[in-house]
């Protein structure tokens, strides 16, 4: 079988579009913006987790039994969106400090898992406070999945390879051409 056959020049070459794509993925590792990023999701996790466990504790115990439940969902909802966020910002930062090669960052196992937006607060008693941290986990986590689509989903397609003009790029340097 002639190794023309095998070839189509409209099929993009998946090694060639995985080198760039990583190389992107490491690009946004450097940056500026992941840097902010990362600032603004470590810290909402932070200011999360000392609300829920200080503050959000106490109004919770204040609640009628149905915004008590409603609570309780919400911020475990609070909770996975925040820690989905995360563990995507630490690889990317693993990225960045050499923990992880970009190849590796590019698994779908780290990728975001494309999801519906979250819905409005399910009960009118919720603590003021909750719903806020809820509004900027969903924008925080908006971010993110837009910057993951970019890098992954939307990526600017790779020139398909013709395998034809390959081979004779490949002549033309061997005999001089």
């Amino acid at each position: 079988m002639s190794q023309f056959a095998a070839s189509d020049a409209s099929i993009p070459d998946p090694t060639h579009a995985a080198v760039a794509r990583a190389r992107q993925v490491a690009d946004f590792a450097q940056s500026e913006l992941f840097e902010r990023t990362f600032q603004d999701g470590m810290a909402l996790v932070e200011e999360t987790a000392d609300y829920l466990d200080g503050e959000g504790r106490r109004e919770a115990k204040l609640l009628s039994r149905a915004a008590a439940l409603a609570y309780a969902a919400e911020s475990m909802a609070l909770t996975t969106r925040l820690m989905q966020t995360a563990s995507w910002l630490l690889v990317q930062r693993a990225v960045r400090e050499g923990d992880m090669s970009p190849d590796q960052a590019c698994d779908s196992r780290y990728r975001l898992k494309l999801r519906a937006q979250a819905d409005q607060p399910t009960h009118a008693e919720l603590p003021i406070a909750l719903v806020e941290l809820m509004v900027k986990a969903e924008k925080l986590l908006e971010r993110v999945v837009y910057l993951d689509r970019r890098m992954f989903v939307d990526a600017p397609e790779v020139e398909p390879t013709n395998a034809v003009q390959t081979q004779l790029d490949r002549l033309k340097a061997a005999f001089g051409g």
